[in-house]
Formats: C-alpha cells, structure tokens, sequence
C-alpha cells in the first residue's frame, strides 16, 4: 500500500518518515538521538525564564509539551498516552536537573546534548544517504518522537 493510500494522517507521516530512515545504522541513531533531543529541547525551554514572576522555571517546556501533547493525542490516542508519558518523565528529569545540578549547569547539559544528537542525526543521514525529512516538512520534527515510540509499541505488539 503506497503512503497516499493510507487512511490515518499517524499511518502516512510515519510511512514518508520511513522512507527517509530505511538505512539500519540510521535507524539505531535515530532510537537513541531522537529522544535526546527531545528531551534537550524540553530542558532549554525549562531554563527560560518565566515573564510573570508567580510563574516557576519550566512553564515555557509545560506550554511547549502541552502543545506536542495535543499534536501527538489527534494522531493517535493511543500515541498520544506514549508521549504524555514520554514528556511526563523529561519534565520530571528536568526538574530533577535543576534542583540537583543547578539551571545554569541544566541549560549548558541540555545544550551539548542538543549539539551531540544533531551531528549523530546528521552523521546518520550521511550512512542514509536521504536528508532528514523535517527538510521538508518541520511537522516531521514532532513526527520523528512518535516515529520512536512506534518501533517501541510494535516490538510489544501494541497498537498506536
């Protein structure tokens, strides 16, 4: 079945995003640099500062994942459920962070790994061959976290 024949947008999204990550080597990059900079965008949005002061560090990563949530819950409930506990434990991470390491170090940690997992992406892409596909469309920025994921629920035979 070609990826236009698909009848769910999460079916379509992970098919093209699957033909940009066919390559074994990218894939296993992508397993383990994908959530990496997942959780990396979540902790820098974390150490912004709030704009009203009864606001606590972290409200910025809060609204951010809130958004993803409700991107993730429309494409798949199931999916959804994944990455709200996906996103519960970065945030919960990143609160460790700051209160063990201070935000200042949480911000220069998040910011390497950050750095790190792109060149892993883009190493990948080199063995790949393809350009990563948020090239393309930045959806597949918020695609490549469920992508993830995915592989997790089929290898328990879930359904997403």
């Amino acid at each position: 079945m070609s990826s236009t024949q698909l009848a769910r947008p999460v079916d379509r999204y992970f098919a093209s995003y699957s033909d940009d990550h066919r390559n074994a080597l990218n894939q296993r990059i992508h397993v383990v640099a994908v959530p990496a900079i997942l959780w990396s965008v979540i902790a820098l949005l974390w150490c912004l500062p709030p704009l009203i002061t009864w606001f606590q560090n972290g409200i910025w990563a809060g609204l951010a994942m809130f958004a993803a949530w409700c991107f993730y819950n429309r494409l798949s409930r199931p999916l959804g459920l994944g990455m709200l506990a996906v996103l519960f434990v970065c945030g919960c991470l990143c609160r460790l962070l700051e209160a063990r390491v201070g935000l200042g170090n949480l911000a220069v940690l998040a910011a390497v790994v950050f750095v790190l997992a792109w060149i892993a992406q883009f190493v990948g892409h080199q063995f790949e061959g393809r350009k990563p596909s948020f090239l393309t469309d930045l959806t597949y920025l918020l695609i490549g976290p469920a992508w993830v994921l995915a592989k997790v629920y089929r290898k328990f035979d879930w359904r997403y």
